[in-house]
C-alpha cells in the first residue's frame, strides 16, 4: 500500500496510460480516442504529509463533519490531515485563519472557504435537497457504510446514496468497459451479468452508455441487485438517457455519489468515481475496452487497491478488444463465463447473510446446489459431529457422507476426525 509520498509501483497495471509521478499528477495524455473517460486526473489539494484516513465520526461531530466535506477543494486526506491536527471537525470549522495556515497544504483561500463555511448555507441547502429527494447521506463510521469502501486506503468520507446497501452487497463484482460496444461485447456483458446475477452477485457500474447501462440491466433483469457508482450527483444524472435506469437501480439496488447536489462539474472526477467502482467489490471485470479506454483507470484502481482483475478476451483485429487482451497480458485473469469469476474468488472476510437463511462464507459456495447447501449450512465453524448434520439437514444418511466428501474436495469443509467436520 502506498502513501502519497510513495512513488506508484512499475509493472503491472501501473505503467498504463496515462503516467503519473510520485505526486499523483498526470505526466502525458496524448492519445486522442473518442471512447476513453477524461484522463487528466489530478487529486485534489490534499496531496498533504500522510496521515490514517478517517474510519468513524463521533455523532457529536457528524454535522459539523459533513459541512467541512462539502467545502470546495477539500478532499478525504485534507480532511483527515485538518481533523488529526484539530482533534475534530467541529474544531477545524472553529479555528482561526491563521490556525489554519499552518496546517500543510492548507493556503489563505483554502483557510477562508473552511472558515466561512460555518455561516455558509450550502449545508443547509443540501441537507433540504437530500430531503426532498430522498436522498441519504452516509459519513465513515456509519453502520450502512460499506465494509469493502472502508477497507481502502483512501475511502470516501461522504457518500449521497439513493436505495439501500444490503449485507448480500458484500457479493459484489465491478463490470465496466466502453461506451461504444460491439456485439461481441454487448453480448458478453449481458451474459455474465445476468448470471452473476442468478449466483446472488451484487453487479457493480457506473451507468455509462454502453458495456455499464448493459450490465446494470442484466442484474435488473434477472432481479438481482446492482449499484451505479456516479460522477454526477444521484439526483442529476448523467447522461440523462438514463434517468429511468437510474431509478431502476435505485428500486434494485443503490445509487451512490461522492458528489453533493449543487456541485460544478470538475475534472479528474470520474477517475475518482472509478475507485470506489472497484473498491466496493471483491473483484473488478472489463468487458471490452480500447486501450486507451477509462476502463483501464478502474483496472488500475483495482489493482492497487488488492482486488482481483478480470478480463474477457476478444478478437486481436478489434480495437475494441486491445485493452483487455492488454490486460490479461499483463496479468489478469481471462474468464469467459460467470464460472470463472467464482472459481477465483477467494473466502470472503466477513461472511454474507443471502437472506434466505444462508450463510456464504466462501463465494464457491455460490455454486452449490439445495442438497450441497443443505448439508454446508448444518455444518458450524466449530466442530461439528456429523450426526448432528444428518440430523440438522434431515437428509438419508448415504447422501450425507456422500456430499460431505464433495465439500471437502472443494475446500468448503475440512474433516478433523472420522466423526467432526468443520467449515472453512
Amino acid at each position: 500500500m502506498t502513501t502519497p509520498d510513495e512513488p506508484l509501483k512499475e509493472g503491472f497495471l501501473f505503467d498504463l496510460s496515462p503516467s503519473f509521478d510520485a505526486q499523483g499528477k498526470t505526466v502525458e495524455n496524448n492519445a486522442e480516442d473518442d471512447d476513453r473517460e477524461p484522463l487528466d486526473y489530478v487529486p485534489d489539494s490534499d496531496t498533504c504529509d500522510w496521515v490514517p484516513p478517517i474510519r468513524s465520526v463521533p455523532n457529536e461531530d457528524r454535522e459539523s463533519f459533513i459541512r467541512l466535506s462539502l467545502v470546495n477543494g477539500v478532499g478525504p486526506r485534507l480532511i483527515a490531515g485538518l481533523v488529526d491536527h484539530f482533534g475534530s471537525a467541529e474544531a477545524v470549522l472553529k479555528a482561526t485563519l491563521s490556525q489554519l495556515g499552518q496546517v500543510p497544504r492548507i493556503g489563505p483561500k483554502l483557510s477562508t472557504l473552511i472558515r466561512d463555511s460555518s455561516q455558509c448555507d450550502l449545508a443547509e441547502q443540501v441537507f433540504q435537497h437530500c430531503n426532498d429527494h430522498g436522498v441519504r447521506i452516509i459519513i465513515a463510521g456509519d453502520p450502512e457504510f460499506p465494509r469493502l469502501l472502508a477497507e481502502l486506503s483512501d475511502p470516501p468520507v461522504m457518500l449521497f446514496v439513493r436505495g439501500a446497501f444490503h449485507k448480500t452487497d458484500q457479493l459484489s463484482i465491478a463490470m465496466v468497459g466502453t461506451r461504444h460496444c460491439t456485439n461481441y461485447g454487448r453480448t458478453m456483458a449481458e451474459r455474465i451479468s445476468k448470471s452473476l446475477a442468478r449466483y446472488g452477485i451484487t453487479i457493480v457500474s457506473g451507468l455509462a452508455r454502453g458495456i455499464d447501462a448493459i450490465c446494470h440491466r442484466g442484474a435488473i433483469e434477472t432481479n438481482g441487485r446492482t449499484i451505479a457508482v456516479l460522477g454526477s450527483s444521484v439526483t442529476d444524472i448523467y447522461p440523462p438517457e438514463h434517468k429511468e435506469l437510474a431509478d431502476q437501480v435505485a428500486e434494485s439496488g443503490v445509487l451512490v455519489s461522492e458528489t453533493h447536489p449543487f456541485s460544478k462539474p470538475k475534472a479528474g472526477i470520474f477517475p475518482q468515481r472509478n475507485r470506489i467502482i472497484s473498491g466496493l467489490s471483491l473483484g473488478t471485470i472489463v468487458v471490452e475496452a480500447a486501450d486507451r479506454s477509462g476502463s483501464l483507470i478502474t483496472a488500475r484502481h483495482a489493482g492497487e487497491q488488492g482486488r482481483d482483475l478480470f478480463a474477457v478476451p476478444g478478437p486481436a483485429t478489434s480495437r475494441m478488444s486491445r485493452g483487455c487482451n492488454q490486460l490479461i497480458r499483463d496479468g489478469a485473469i481471462l474468464i469467459q463465463d460467470a464460472e470463472d469469476v467464482i472459481e477465483h474468488l477467494g473466502p470472503l472476510v466477513e461472511k454474507a447473510n443471502l437472506g434466505d437463511g444462508n450463510i456464504v462464507h466462501h463465494a464457491a459456495e455460490l455454486q452449490l446446489n439445495d442438497i450441497e447447501q443443505a448439508v454446508l449450512q448444518a455444518i458450524d465453524c466449530t466442530p461439528t459431529d456429523i450426526d448432528q448434520v444428518i440430523t440438522t439437514s434431515k437428509l438419508p444418511v448415504p447422501r450425507v457422507l456422500s456430499t460431505l466428501s464433495v465439500l471437502e474436495m472443494r475446500g468448503l469443509i475440512q474433516r478433523l476426525s472420522g466423526r467432526t467436520v468443520v467449515r472453512r
